[in-house]
Order: C-alpha cells, then sequence, then structure tokens
C-alpha cells in the first residue's frame, strides 16, 4: 500500500530513488507520470498515486511524454535488450526448442527480432549462443535423470530433448568427459520414476 504523504514529498521533490517505485497520475490532465516528472508538479489535492503503470492505465490515465513511464526503472524498457534475452532464455527453458521444426530462427520471431540479433543479445547478456544454451539445458536435465531414474538410456535421452541416442551420448561425454553409463555406475542409489501410491 503507498503511503500518500511519503509519495507526495518524493514527488515534490523529484526524489529520483522513488523512480518507478510509484506513479503519479494528475486527475486534472488524466496523465501519469514518473516522480522525477520535469513538468511543473501539480497540486497535491489533484494527485493520486499507483503502485505501477498499468494500474494508472486501469483508472484511465495516460503516460506523460516528458517523463516517458515505459523507461522508468524496473520496467522492461529499462532493463533494455536484456528483457528480450530473458524472454528468450524462458522461452527455451518451456521448450521453444524442444520440437521437431524448432529453430532460432522461429524463436527470435517469437521474441520479435532478427535471429542474427538474438545471437548477439546472448552473446552480450547470456555469453552463449541460444543453442549452447540449449544443448547446456538438455545436458543438465539428463544428468538429473540419471542421477535419480531408472529410465532407459533412450528414455533419458528422449525426455532430456535429444533427438537421437547417438547424440545424446556424443553431447552427454564432450561435456562431462565420461560416457552416460559411467555417470550412472557412480550413484548409489536412484529413485522411481513414478511416486508409489
Amino acid at each position: 500500500m503507498l503511503d500518500f504523504t511519503e509519495c507526495d514529498r518524493a514527488r515534490l521533490a523529484r526524489d529520483a530513488s522513488y523512480d518507478g517505485r510509484f506513479f503519479t497520475g494528475v486527475r486534472t490532465t488524466r496523465i501519469y507520470c514518473r516522480p522525477v516528472c520535469p513538468a511543473r508538479p501539480a497540486r497535491s489535492e489533484n494527485v493520486t498515486y499507483f503502485p505501477s503503470a498499468a494500474a494508472a492505465e486501469a483508472d484511465g490515465f495516460r503516460p506523460c511524454l516528458r517523463c516517458r513511464p515505459e523507461t522508468a526503472p524496473f520496467s522492461p524498457a529499462w532493463n533494455g535488450s536484456r528483457t528480450t534475452a530473458e524472454r528468450a532464455l524462458r522461452l527455451i527453458a518451456e521448450g521453444a526448442l524442444d520440437h521437431d521444426g524448432a529453430s532460432v530462427e522461429a524463436l527470435a520471431a517469437r521474441v520479435g527480432i532478427g535471429a542474427r540479433h538474438l545471437s548477439r543479445l546472448f552473446a552480450r547478456h547470456v555469453g552463449a549462443s541460444p543453442m549452447q544454451v540449449l544443448r547446456t539445458s538438455r545436458v543438465q536435465r539428463a544428468k538429473r535423470l540419471l542421477d535419480s531414474t531408472d529410465l532407459s538410456m533412450t528414455e533419458v535421452a528422449m525426455r532430456a530433448g535429444f533427438g537421437s541416442l547417438r547424440r545424446f551420448n556424443a553431447v552427454f561425454a564432450e561435456v562431462y568427459r565420461l560416457p552416460p553409463s559411467a555417470i550412472r555406475r557412480r550413484v548409489p542409489a536412484r529413485l522411481p520414476l513414478t511416486p508409489a501410491a
């Protein structure tokens, strides 16, 4: 819950430490602003405070063109291109590259950019390409299955997202410098895949 007195004091002082923590709706103009807006401050009796830009818009206010609320700290625009890379990472984790016909091009289209730009964003913010992220995710998923289940190697490969047992063995051995069967032999006890009734 926002404290009116605290928000009002921050708005009138244009306190940058409050930027992004609340938004000011001016009832006379139906515009909402950031606390650091350079426009002349509205009178306190004419303002309402909102915890988010969405809340201000839901109440019928429109964004200020001077302080640009969409660029406030903690907003996707403020995070810049990192937001796009994080969205692509979430899509990879949700399996966007795991089905037949999936590609980096299709992933890039889902986040609204080209494949080359997505690769540049991954290099800058993740330090690896989308395919490297996918490969690591699959290997980690396979390792968890090897550690915790008695599934056959083929089942582990398929559930981890590899298209073939041969590819699974090759990638796993490249990452761990051991074949998957050697990893499984090192694990003393495994849990059944399905929980007991």
